[in-house]
């Protein structure tokens, strides 16, 4: 069975007046729920469900067995995900003041077995506030449901294939409340982009079709 294929090995649990919090996220990419089980490990959920270059994720896909020399240990990693180039990657998700002598230990261990499997190994951290703020409002587009018409993406398409400000293009295509729910689904896919980490988005955010961007000088 693929690792992406698994259940989690462990339950996720929910500790009473703890700062963290489980839960499920609707992964388009696994075609399903995907469970966390902290705030953080939500916000790197909704980052690999966008990345493009991810075609599968599972959350605690494995228990890693070893002996640090003194005792035996073990370790589940937060998840498993599969590239578009077949390799396999495990990601663990932790706050760089978080980082105590046994997490490095753990994670130090994670990276060899994974090394030895011919993965990769990422250790992530908080990510960029603005990006993040961003990225979250696009999952709330992400199901299909919001792709809508074929005809509004493909004028959507053409129109910001000249970088313009969102609310003037949505604008030239029809109705706001048809279209900028699509807007922001083809933003999601990478379809349409703008610059996700340099500001929130709003009605003045330049946007443009990816690829196919135009600049007027």
């Amino acid at each position: 069975m693929r690792f992406e294929d698994v259940e989690p090995v462990r339950e996720f649990t929910w500790a009473k007046n703890g700062q963290s919090f489980a839960g499920l996220y609707y992964s388009v990419t696994a075609g399903g729920h995907v469970g966390y089980e902290s705030w953080l490990e939500r916000d790197r959920l909704i980052l690999l469900d966008r990345d493009r270059e991810v075609v599968a994720i599972a959350s605690q896909p494995f228990w890693l067995h070893w002996h640090d020399g003194r005792r035996e240990r073990r370790h589940a990693p937060d998840y498993f995900v599969r590239l578009a180039n077949g390799r396999g990657r495990v990601v663990d998700v932790r706050a760089a003041d978080r980082l105590d002598e046994r997490t490095l230990e753990a994670f130090a261990a994670t990276r060899r077995a994974c090394a030895a499997a011919g993965w990769e190994f990422e250790r992530a951290g908080v990510p960029d506030p603005v990006l993040m703020e961003n990225v979250r409002w696009l999952s709330r587009y992400r199901r299909r449901r919001n792709a809508g018409p074929a005809e509004v993406r493909d004028r959507l398409v053409d129109v910001f294939a000249d970088p313009k400000p969102l609310r003037a293009g949505v604008e030239l295509v029809g109705d706001g409340l048809l279209v900028l729910p699509v807007l922001f689904h083809l933003m999601w896919s990478g379809v349409l982009a703008a610059d996700l980490d340099g500001e929130l988005l709003g009605t003045h955010s330049l946007v443009w079709t990816e690829g196919r961007r135009h600049w007027v000088s």
